[in-house]
Protein backbone atom coordinates (compact mmCIF):
# COMPACT_ATOMS: atom_id res chain seq x y z
CA UNK A 1 0.00 0.00 0.00
CA UNK A 2 3.08 2.53 0.77
CA UNK A 3 4.15 1.81 -2.98
CA UNK A 4 0.64 2.71 -4.25
CA UNK A 5 0.58 5.89 -2.06
CA UNK A 6 4.26 6.86 -2.74
CA UNK A 7 4.20 6.34 -6.30
CA UNK A 8 0.33 7.56 -7.11
CA UNK A 9 1.73 9.75 -10.24
CA UNK A 10 3.61 6.71 -12.12
CA UNK A 11 0.55 4.57 -11.34
CA UNK A 12 -1.75 7.51 -13.14
CA UNK A 13 1.02 7.61 -16.16
CA UNK A 14 0.94 3.47 -16.31
CA UNK A 15 -3.28 3.47 -16.46
CA UNK A 16 -3.16 6.39 -19.11
CA UNK A 17 -1.11 4.96 -21.35
CA UNK A 18 -2.87 1.48 -21.15
CA UNK A 19 -5.97 3.00 -22.01
CA UNK A 20 -4.56 5.25 -25.03
CA UNK A 21 -3.27 1.70 -26.05
CA UNK A 22 -6.54 0.04 -25.94
CA UNK A 23 -8.99 3.21 -27.54
CA UNK A 24 -8.32 1.79 -31.07
CA UNK A 25 -8.93 -1.55 -30.06
CA UNK A 26 -11.69 -0.90 -28.53
CA UNK A 27 -12.85 1.93 -31.52
CA UNK A 28 -12.19 -0.62 -33.96
CA UNK A 29 -14.65 -3.27 -32.64
CA UNK A 30 -17.63 -0.88 -33.03
CA UNK A 31 -19.22 -2.91 -36.48
CA UNK A 32 -18.22 -0.44 -39.75
CA UNK A 33 -15.03 1.48 -39.50
CA UNK A 34 -11.97 1.09 -41.56
CA UNK A 35 -9.48 -1.83 -43.06
CA UNK A 36 -6.13 -1.54 -43.97
CA UNK A 37 -5.37 -2.59 -47.90
CA UNK A 38 -4.50 -6.45 -46.87
CA UNK A 39 -7.38 -7.13 -45.43
CA UNK A 40 -9.79 -5.00 -47.97
CA UNK A 41 -7.82 -7.33 -50.92
CA UNK A 42 -8.35 -10.36 -48.61
CA UNK A 43 -11.89 -9.59 -48.97
CA UNK A 44 -12.01 -8.93 -52.24
CA UNK A 45 -10.72 -12.34 -52.75
CA UNK A 46 -12.09 -14.44 -50.01
CA UNK A 47 -15.35 -13.00 -49.67
CA UNK A 48 -16.50 -11.08 -53.38
CA UNK A 49 -16.50 -7.68 -51.48
CA UNK A 50 -17.39 -5.05 -53.59
CA UNK A 51 -15.11 -2.11 -54.40
CA UNK A 52 -17.03 1.45 -54.53
CA UNK A 53 -15.29 4.57 -55.19
CA UNK A 54 -16.79 7.67 -53.68
CA UNK A 55 -14.06 9.96 -55.41
CA UNK A 56 -15.75 12.52 -58.06
CA UNK A 57 -15.33 11.18 -62.14
CA UNK A 58 -12.42 12.72 -62.61
CA UNK A 59 -10.32 11.80 -59.73
CA UNK A 60 -11.81 8.24 -60.40
CA UNK A 61 -10.46 8.05 -64.18
CA UNK A 62 -7.14 9.48 -63.11
CA UNK A 63 -6.26 5.80 -60.74
CA UNK A 64 -8.71 3.75 -59.06
CA UNK A 65 -8.50 -0.18 -57.53
CA UNK A 66 -9.21 -2.47 -60.52
CA UNK A 67 -12.94 -3.33 -60.74
CA UNK A 68 -13.99 -0.94 -58.41
CA UNK A 69 -17.35 1.37 -59.50
CA UNK A 70 -17.72 5.31 -59.38
CA UNK A 71 -20.63 6.62 -57.17
CA UNK A 72 -19.27 10.04 -56.17
CA UNK A 73 -20.46 11.30 -52.60
CA UNK A 74 -22.41 13.78 -53.43
CA UNK A 75 -24.73 11.20 -55.47
CA UNK A 76 -24.36 7.88 -53.27
CA UNK A 77 -27.71 7.53 -51.40
CA UNK A 78 -29.76 7.78 -54.65
CA UNK A 79 -27.09 6.00 -57.09
CA UNK A 80 -25.59 3.03 -54.60
CA UNK A 81 -28.71 0.94 -54.48
CA UNK A 82 -28.63 0.80 -58.46
CA UNK A 83 -25.08 0.21 -58.51
CA UNK A 84 -24.88 -2.79 -55.87
CA UNK A 85 -27.76 -4.99 -55.75
CA UNK A 86 -26.50 -7.26 -53.52
CA UNK A 87 -27.11 -6.13 -50.33
CA UNK A 88 -25.24 -8.99 -48.41
CA UNK A 89 -21.40 -8.50 -49.95
CA UNK A 90 -19.30 -6.45 -47.91
CA UNK A 91 -18.61 -2.99 -49.35
CA UNK A 92 -15.35 -1.45 -49.30
CA UNK A 93 -15.39 2.42 -49.47
CA UNK A 94 -12.46 4.24 -51.43
CA UNK A 95 -11.87 7.62 -51.76
CA UNK A 96 -8.49 9.86 -52.45
CA UNK A 97 -7.10 9.89 -48.74
CA UNK A 98 -10.50 7.97 -46.70
CA UNK A 99 -12.27 10.90 -45.77
CA UNK A 100 -15.23 10.77 -47.86
CA UNK A 101 -15.01 7.26 -47.68
CA UNK A 102 -14.95 7.62 -44.12
CA UNK A 103 -18.08 9.79 -43.99
CA UNK A 104 -20.12 7.35 -46.74
CA UNK A 105 -20.21 4.54 -44.45
CA UNK A 106 -23.20 6.18 -42.61
CA UNK A 107 -24.99 6.65 -45.64
CA UNK A 108 -24.75 3.17 -47.12
CA UNK A 109 -25.74 1.48 -43.80
CA UNK A 110 -28.47 3.89 -43.56
CA UNK A 111 -29.41 2.13 -47.28
CA UNK A 112 -29.00 -1.41 -45.94
CA UNK A 113 -25.25 -2.13 -46.39
CA UNK A 114 -24.36 -3.42 -43.22
CA UNK A 115 -20.43 -4.80 -44.52
CA UNK A 116 -19.83 -1.68 -45.77
CA UNK A 117 -16.24 -0.29 -44.48
CA UNK A 118 -13.81 1.91 -45.57
CA UNK A 119 -10.47 1.93 -46.79
CA UNK A 120 -8.08 3.58 -44.28
CA UNK A 121 -6.25 5.89 -45.79
CA UNK A 122 -7.69 5.66 -49.08
CA UNK A 123 -6.42 5.31 -52.72
CA UNK A 124 -2.96 6.89 -51.57
CA UNK A 125 -2.98 4.07 -48.63
CA UNK A 126 -3.42 1.44 -51.20
CA UNK A 127 -0.37 2.69 -53.84
CA UNK A 128 1.74 3.13 -50.46
CA UNK A 129 1.18 -0.54 -50.09
CA UNK A 130 2.09 -1.54 -53.85
CA UNK A 131 -1.34 -2.64 -54.72
CA UNK A 132 -2.39 -1.95 -58.53
CA UNK A 133 -4.45 0.70 -59.60
CA UNK A 134 -6.15 1.29 -63.47
CA UNK A 135 -6.18 4.57 -64.96
CA UNK A 136 -9.55 4.80 -67.23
Amino acid sequence: MKFIIDNWMLLCVALASGGMLLWPVLKGSGGGGRLDPATAVQLINRERAVVVDVSEPAEFAAGHIGGAKNVPFGELEKKLTETVKNKTLPLILVCATGARSGRAIAAAKKLGYEQAQALAGGLKAWKDANLPVQNT
